[in-house]
């Protein structure tokens, strides 16, 4: 029999209810009015919020084994790290007592060598602890001000540091409050010491790289100063004391174009967030004034010889 003469359309006894074209319009038709209805009046929130509250026991219950397995991994993580940071401290601790007993040994020894050359001992210097309360307003500087002022006895000029090295200087004092500008300012420039070769030079804040840089200038192509190299205050400027960390050396370009060499550094004060500083006095005070030069004996007058 050709298939073109079988009948498609179902038996009048399978043929029940509407057609499949019937309950497609009807349930297209309720889906968008579901949709709409949920957009526009949320209509169908209560239902998710019913369903959300009876299924949440299973689903904590079928998320139990991956929460196990995941802390289970955290521990082990957790272990192995835990166990490489005490390795890594007794570590530290040992370089820090073969220090101390470096540090010691060699303090003894400058002890007796200034008591054999008649040196006096080095001044303490006092500090006032303070806070920063803010940065300063204006875009194009960076200071800070901080919680002490005149009637704390901050100077003008007196050196910033925080828990790492130099963080600036007091460069305006205000009864109540100080302004600090900060080593990678473009106007605040520090006499540092190479403490590798023993080199003097300065060091000026970078504007270029951010206001976030420093920059030793004037240091010619041939100067020995390598990657790494740290910088601490020399004390020659009467201001800073001497070994104080100010920057690390970090990149070094050289000019065919020019004599000097570009080094870049980077501040090992936390310039970007510090909040607890030491305002230290400056050493000018300290300092032995130089004498001054005598003056030229006059020239005797000519008189008549008796």
């Amino acid at each position: 029999m050709p298939l073109g003469t079988l009948d498609r359309s179902l038996p009048p006894f399978f043929n029940q209810g509407p057609s499949v074209f019937s309950k497609l319009m009807f349930f297209g038709s309720l889906s968008l009015f579901l949709m709409v209805a949920d957009a526009r009046f949320n209509v169908t929130q209560p239902i998710r919020a019913a369903l959300a509250t009876l299924l949440y026991p299973v689903q904590w219950v079928a998320l139990q084994p991956v929460h196990a397995v995941e802390n289970a991994s955290a521990y082990f993580a957790d272990l192995s790290q835990a166990q490489s940071e005490s390795a890594e401290a007794k570590k530290k601790l040992a370089l820090q007592s073969l220090r101390a007993g470096q540090v010691e040994q060699l303090t003894q020894e400058n002890n007796r060598l200034r008591s054999l050359l008649g040196l006096k001992d080095k001044l303490a210097i006092p500090v006032i602890a303070a806070e920063v309360l803010y940065d300063a307003a204006d875009p194009y500087t960076r200071k800070v001000i901080i919680d002490r002022g005149q009637n704390h006895q901050v100077e003008p000029g007196s050196p910033v540091l925080d828990e790492s090295g130099v963080l600036g200087q007091v460069t305006r004092v205000h009864p109540l409050v100080s302004e600090v500008t900060l080593v990678v300012d473009r106007d605040l420039s520090i006499p540092v010491l190479n403490v590798r070769t023993g080199a003097r030079s300065v060091a000026y804040g970078d504007p270029a790289v951010g206001g976030s840089g420093m920059e030793l200038r004037f240091m010619g192509s041939n100067a020995d100063v390598q990657e790494g190299d740290l910088l601490t205050t020399s004390g020659v400027d009467g201001v800073y004391p001497p070994g104080l960390p100010v920057a690390r050396v970090s990149r070094i370009e050289h000019r065919a174009e020019s004599t000097f060499s570009k080094i870049y550094c980077v501040p090992q004060a936390l310039t970007t967030g510090a909040r607890h500083v030491l305002v230290v006095r400056p050493i000018t005070a300290d300092v032995a004034l130089r004498p001054a030069p005598a003056a030229p004996a006059a020239p005797a007058k000519k008189g008549t010889a008796r």
